[in-house]
């Protein structure tokens, strides 16, 4: 329980803390976003990668708006039925009728039920967090057919040329190759800021959240598995390798790694889903700049990271992502929508006569076992076109390819 006066006070300088904040930069397709009432906009994402912000320019658009960032340790001890005095107050500092705007929402238990008390009154709500598993699982509950979805990632490479006023070519790409996403990090080109991103993450979003008091293995897991992006691992290996007692715990945190939207997973293809779970997965990092300053090793394969760029620009637009293994060969990416594969992606840094056949023969398997006319090969900075045994091959730089 907290204190109207210090609520009042709070609800005052967060609002003025909010609005110092500089205006940024328009996301890609922001314009889409529709805040309706009678529904919650969830938007979750990574720590950092722009939310308040975001909320910040959702909030111009909005006739009257109320805002609360619920991390603020100045609001220690709120709790459920606080919002119903948040509520009175707001309406008496800014008027009725506003839209509601709560930042990392997640930290407040059963929240869930105070967004339904709010969208059966048909008010507009925002809300964000930074656990995608915590949200779906709340969401699941008392907000089932109440929420709409928006996930926020790191800039993209357009995000990026727009934040430096800068024009799209390979120089401009490669910065955003080594340096990523992340709003600050880009502003102030301190390694830092990515490294207490990676502690916060470890530390806030996942040590405190579940009780977890060896942070020592969990910061070694992450960093292993940021440093390896575009490799096959399984539970087994990491758990030997780490000298970790029991495979659930690597199950576990690997999970809540990714709820965090620090790292992601694919599974190979199968047409069996008990299969793709057996299977060794690949692992990708939310972000090129991220992995490239945790890690010592990462900067050193160019190849790997042209690949986890790839993954994120299609994670992006995708949920159903898979790599293709059969006889020795193997394609980088199948995407699948309603139950088809409707793309495959191979991906490689430099197209030359070394790996021409490797490359060609995993995308043609790929594009014959799912009955595609049409693959693309991305590069750093080739541009070609191939036909072969009836089907189509578009080789293509990533970074005119981000732009499309």
């Amino acid at each position: 329980m907290i204190r109207n006066e210090i609520l009042r006070e709070l609800i005052v300088k967060q609002r003025k803390e909010l609005e110092e904040l500089e205006k940024g930069t328009l996301r890609d397709g922001e314009e889409e976003i529709k805040i309706l009432d009678s529904f919650a906009l969830i938007i979750t994402g990574v720590r950092r990668c722009g939310k308040s912000t975001l909320l910040l320019q959702l909030m111009k658009n909005q006739r009257i708006s109320y805002y609360l960032n619920l991390e603020d340790p100045r609001l220690e001890g709120f709790e459920l039925k606080d919002f119903n005095k948040l509520e009175e107050i707001m309406e008496e500092l800014y008027g009725k009728d506003g839209t509601y705007f709560f930042d990392e929402i997640q930290n407040i238990d059963q929240w869930e039920k105070y967004i339904r008390h709010l969208t059966d009154r048909k008010k507009k709500v925002v809300v964000t967090g930074s656990n995608a598993s915590l949200l779906s699982r709340e969401l699941g509950t008392k907000l089932t057919g109440r929420h709409l979805t928006y996930e926020l990632f790191p800039f993209s490479f357009n995000e990026s040329l727009k934040l430096g006023k800068k024009k799209a070519s390979i120089n401009s790409f490669k910065e955003y190759f080594l340096d990523g996403g992340f709003p600050e990090f880009l502003k102030k080109s301190e390694p830092t800021i990515l490294h207490r991103l990676l502690s916060d993450i470890v530390l806030k979003d996942i040590a405190v959240r579940y009780n977890i008091k060896n942070t020592e293995i969990l910061n070694k897991i992450a960093i292993y598995l940021v440093s390896n992006v575009g490799k096959e691992f399984s539970y087994n290996s990491i758990k030997r390798m780490l000298n970790i007692k029991a495979i659930q715990s690597v199950i576990d945190y690997i999970n809540y790694f990714e709820g965090a939207y620090l790292l992601f997973s694919i599974p190979r293809f199968s047409y069996s889903y008990k299969q793709q779970q057996i299977n060794p997965k690949k692992i990708y990092s939310i972000d090129n700049g991220f992995s490239n300053y945790n890690s010592a090793s990462f900067s050193k394969d160019h190849g790997r990271m042209l690949e986890n760029l790839v993954f994120i620009n299609l994670r992006r637009k995708f949920k159903d992502i898979m790599f293709f293994q059969e006889n020795r060969k193997e394609c980088d990416f199948v995407i699948k929508e309603k139950d088809k594969v409707t793309h495959a992606i191979q991906v490689c840094y430099e197209f030359n006569e070394e790996n021409e056949d490797r490359e060609i023969a995993g995308l043609i398997e790929a594009m014959k076992e799912f009955k595609l006319k049409t693959g693309i090969i991305l590069t750093y900075n080739q541009d070609d076109e191939i036909e072969l045994k009836g089907k189509k091959i578009t080789i293509r730089p990533v970074w005119k390819w981000l732009l499309e």
